[in-house]
């Protein structure tokens, strides 16, 4: 049975100068991203990204939502996947790290799809659902302990037939290691065991980034 390559940095380059489809929109906003704190293990990987567009178009999707929003770097390559008349809901706590992407947006004549909501992101969902709000495609990104949570609440706002995208299911590798039982860590293989069992959604667990799981809601 073969096994999985290897990603080196030489394979990492070769898969991005044969499929990375970039820009210097979205090659600025990573520029501008790189320098802030974090931002290695907080930015999207110009890959995953165009997977994220891709998925968007995949399901057909005409509103998303978004749970962490960092500088927005997967927002814009969502928001630009969408049709000129979708939505794409972005939650974030703070309003500092939005507003360095949303010149990009603007740029890339996006900014009219995105509606950034700031605050704790669990106010939002219930805010949400309150509004009766329905997604096609639901990106989950932010903080690892909420993670439960926050498919919980994607799973209660997303049609039948759409899709929870989960990001850093792999966590750096730390899932693996027994040495490894910080919170973000534990919250991480709860979530992945849950998806296992969870008989609402259809799953795959991507060795892509840092771990990419797919939830099909059934």
């Amino acid at each position: 049975m073969a096994q999985q390559v290897d990603v080196t940095e030489e394979i990492l380059g070769y898969v991005r100068e044969l499929s990375l489809r970039d820009d210097e929109i979205l090659a600025g906003l990573r520029a501008e991203t790189a320098g802030l704190p974090a931002a290695q293990a907080m930015q999207v990987m110009p890959e995953e990204g165009q997977l994220l567009g891709l998925l968007v178009r995949l399901v057909g999707a005409r509103s998303v939502l978004e749970i962490g929003t960092f500088t927005g770097y997967s927002t814009l390559c969502m928001a630009r996947a969408l049709p000129a008349d979708g939505t794409l809901v972005t939650c974030d706590i703070t309003a500092k790290w939005p507003g360095l992407g949303r010149p990009f947006w603007e740029r890339a004549e996006v900014a009219d799809r995105i509606d950034v909501r700031i605050g704790d992101a669990r106010e939002t969902l219930a805010g949400l659902r309150r509004e009766g709000r329905e997604f096609d495609l639901v990106f989950i990104d932010a903080d690892k302990t909420g993670y439960a949570h926050y498919y919980e609440e994607s799973l209660a706002l997303l049609r039948r037939g759409g899709l929870i995208v989960l990001d850093n299911t792999l966590f750096f590798g730390r899932v693996t290691d027994p040495a490894a039982q910080d919170a973000d860590t534990a919250a991480l293989r709860e979530v992945n065991k849950l998806l296992r069992e969870d008989g609402r959604v259809e799953i795959s667990m991507l060795t892509v980034g840092d771990g990419i799981t797919l939830a099909v809601k059934r």
